[in-house]
């Protein structure tokens, strides 16, 4: 095998395609990256990692002299690549080793067995089909509430909802739930479908096909490749294995009234919450009180250090006072991508649901809702 290719194409295909290969392998031939040169058309290289769980595969144009496959480690090249004078790269193999030359930079790299690694899960048939940075922003809004406990497994997913037109996305780990609702483009009408993806995967996925104009979401449907996802766009594919389990029965938990509604400008509650948690200490809460044309942020207590700060802010209903854990707190803030934001209480120990708003009297989206469970105070 031999190909020449950029420097900055071929290290960013090889960090994308790397990413999510294992820390630990439980055998070494996962740890390498599959580099397949073709000289089909202009030449093309394709670039793969596999770990029983989650595939990427890249596709790139490159000048190919001598086709071939080999399989090499895949954080070794990673590091290699990004490491290289911005020049032309040549990759050669040499027996049982691969050449990689960039001006005067010369580094060896030993094969692994292509024989004893296993083959790619194939692309389920396509779903359907919408922007990737509308796909990337929607996931971002919703894995931030995913769980990171493996031992709660469903809980570490986003469960994935379509239905005709319409994806819903939520996320939960039992202190609060993430929901988005957006449209997309169908390959069938009346498509319905339900699919639970682990968050850390979806997230990094959508992440990396911001930039594409289209995304291709696949899910099988039954038979070969049933309990699998794919998505694709411009020249990358990721699969992955979807989680098993019940994914607990949220919409109920979205109160339908509210008996307080308050709006408050989005940066700037941001800031008042990170001034005033500095002095809250670890995984103690920070509360709010709605009265009189104003928020009240409050954290410390007794003989500890405290902080308060006021701010304008709108309110229908009654006065509330309410306490949340303030990093939870800031990550719904942090996601929701408006001027204002609207907080709607049921009461001080009842979860409290955040959306989005364009202007102080802008009805709030429905689009995205982020439910927070409150912090119970003593005393």
């Amino acid at each position: 095998m031999r190909f020449r290719v950029e420097r900055d194409v071929l290290a960013e295909a090889v960090a994308w395609a790397a990413r999510s290969l294992p820390a630990r392998p439980p055998v070494p031939v996962l740890a390498g990256l599959m580099l397949s040169a073709d000289t089909d058309a202009a030449g093309r290289l394709v670039l793969s990692s596999f770990d029983y769980e989650v595939s990427a595969r890249v596709e790139i144009t490159a000048d190919v002299t001598e086709p071939g496959v080999v399989l090499v480690s895949g954080r070794l090249l990673a590091d290699i690549t990004r490491s290289l004078p911005a020049r032309p790269v040549e990759v050669a193999t040499d027996g049982a080793k691969v050449v990689v030359t960039c001006g005067s930079s010369r580094f060896t790299l030993l094969t692994l067995p292509v024989e004893d690694y296993p083959t790619l899960p194939e692309m389920p048939g396509a779903s359907g089909s919408l922007r990737g940075d509308l796909f990337a922003a929607a996931v971002g809004q919703v894995s931030i509430a995913a769980g990171r406990d493996d031992t709660l497994p469903v809980l570490t997913g986003v469960r994935l909802e379509i239905e005709a037109e319409k994806i819903t996305m939520a996320a939960t780990d039992r202190y609060r739930l993430a929901v988005r609702d957006l449209a997309w483009t169908p390959e069938q009408a009346g498509l319905s479908a339900i699919a639970l993806v682990p968050a850390r995967t979806l997230a990094d996925t959508a992440k990396s096909l911001a930039s594409a104009d289209k995304v291709t979401l696949a899910l099988a449907s039954g038979g070969t490749g049933e309990g699998l996802v794919g998505f694709e766009g411009s020249g990358r594919r990721t699969t992955s294995r979807l989680l098993d389990g019940e994914f607990p029965k949220y919409k109920s938990l979205l109160p339908a009234e509210s008996a307080s509604v308050a709006t408050v400008e989005t940066a700037g509650l941001v800031e008042s919450v990170r001034r005033v948690a500095l002095v809250a200490e670890r995984n103690t809460p920070i509360r709010l009180s709605f009265s009189g044309g104003e928020v009240t942020l409050e954290a410390g207590s007794g003989d500890e250090a405290q902080a308060s700060e006021s701010l304008d802010a709108g309110l229908t209903g009654d006065d509330i006072s309410i306490a949340f854990n303030p990093a939870y707190l800031l990550d719904g803030l942090g996601v929701l991508d408006a001027a204002y934001a609207e907080l709607r209480f049921t009461a001080s120990t009842r979860p409290a649901v955040i959306a989005a708003k364009d202007s102080m009297d802008a009805t709030a989206g429905d689009d995205y809702r982020y439910l927070l469970m409150p912090v119970r105070l003593s005393g």
